[in-house]
């Protein structure tokens, strides 16, 4: 126990550890002020508002106003730091007064995704159900088999949802139906699975609808912001990789006449670092922001055309620097092999394509842009001859 509560005195995160070991939402303490919850090893979440004490046990009353911490923390998470360790403690919460008629809605214990819906929420009572999906969101949980109905299950069973609530209801988000099967659901837990909407500001409009969902409901969108947030995470991951390219290209750079020459790394080497960068802007950043825009629906060729559009006046600026045609060569087909790479890891995280169409993309572009990194390696050692 002492482990678990170092651990949870560090994070700064959850509450607890899991929600059977969750004192504060199943024992049978009396509702006391949360400052009485304040206990030696324990922190409690900034996120918590109050306790409401239940038949099955005291239950956390979460804040739908987004504090400081959230605000930065999500920050954080969207450029990537600390993106894996974003949790909260699987269980039950709740928003606002619930009470035993009050909707319970399901969702992951990514804390990103759990602070879309919390947020969302204003003036609305209601349950949430947290699952264990190891710190990742519902959709790609789904397909991971940690957003599931076994997981669903064993939460409803452990939390005694059916002395919480008279009815049998729970609203599982529609991307996370893929993990979650209603029939087994009924069958194992007595409780009836509605399927929600997509995003989490159509869920005040949906419970006011009676739980139905219109078609807009339905719909996944990938407009300019939901694109545009996508991108600092995939700078920062391709940043280690980026370092480990500019030294190798340092490397490159110092061959020619005299096998080795260090001043020749310096002179060609920060000229081949703008193309590096150039490449990793055009694919990482260009390419998914502007993606409804730039033709095709291949991704990888949207970050060639993308790529070349970007690259070619970056290297008309820089060609004092540059030897020859060969050089110039180099150092474009380099510069749009990268941003091709890079553009195509998008193709998974959108609307646009299917698991198959990503598979073959890959399948075609990938033995491409290595051959491109082979040939512009050799054109580049050419043309300090």
């Amino acid at each position: 126990m002492e482990k678990q509560m170092d651990k949870i005195s560090t994070s700064g995160v959850n509450i607890m550890s899991s929600m059977d070991e969750i004192a504060l939402s199943c024992s049978n303490e009396p509702s006391n002020p949360i400052a009485d919850y304040e206990k030696p090893g324990y922190k409690l979440c900034s996120y918590v508002d109050r306790f409401m004490k239940t038949n099955a046990g005291v239950i956390p009353i979460i804040k739908t106003k987004l504090g400081k911490d959230d605000l930065f923390s999500t920050f954080y998470v969207r450029c990537g730091i600390s993106r894996h360790k974003y949790t909260v403690a699987p269980g039950l919460y709740g928003i606002g007064n619930p009470d035993k008629n009050s909707e319970v809605l399901i969702t992951a214990n990514f804390k990103l995704t759990f602070d879309h819906l919390r947020k969302e929420l204003a003036d609305i009572n209601a349950w949430i159900l947290v699952l264990d999906t190891k710190g990742i969101n519902v959709w790609c949980a789904a397909g991971k088999g940690t957003f599931s109905t076994l997981e669903l299950v064993n939460r409803i069973k452990a939390c005694k949802l059916e002395k919480i609530v008279d009815h049998k209801r729970v609203i599982v988000p529609q991307l996370g139906a893929t993990g979650v099967s209603a029939g087994d659901v009924k069958k194992l837990s007595g409780f009836r699975v509605v399927y929600g909407p997509i995003r989490a500001n159509d869920i005040p409009a949906f419970l006011k609808n009676k739980r139905r969902a219109d078609k807009n409901m339905r719909q996944v969108t990938f407009n300019l912001y939901e694109r545009f947030i996508l991108t600092p995470v995939e700078i920062q991951i391709v940043l280690k990789p980026a370092l480990i390219a500019a030294l190798v290209l340092f490397i490159v750079s110092g061959f020619g006449p005299g096998i080795f020459s260090f001043s020749g790394a310096l002179e060609r080497g920060w000229i081949s670092f703008f193309a590096l960068i150039t490449g990793i802007v055009s694919g990482g950043f260009v390419t998914p922001v502007l993606l409804p825009f730039i033709p095709s629906r291949q991704f990888a060729l949207k970050g060639i055309i993308a790529g070349s559009v970007l690259s070619i006046p970056i290297l008309i600026l820089f060609s004092n620097a540059i030897k020859g045609v060969s050089g110039f060569a180099a150092l474009f087909l380099f510069s749009v092999t990268i941003s091709s790479y890079l553009a195509m890891n998008f193709t998974g995280a959108t609307p646009f394509t299917s698991p198959s169409g990503v598979e073959k993309e890959m399948k075609r572009y990938i033995p491409v842009q290595l051959v491109c990194l082979v040939i512009s390696s050799g054109l580049w050692i050419y043309s300090a001859f």
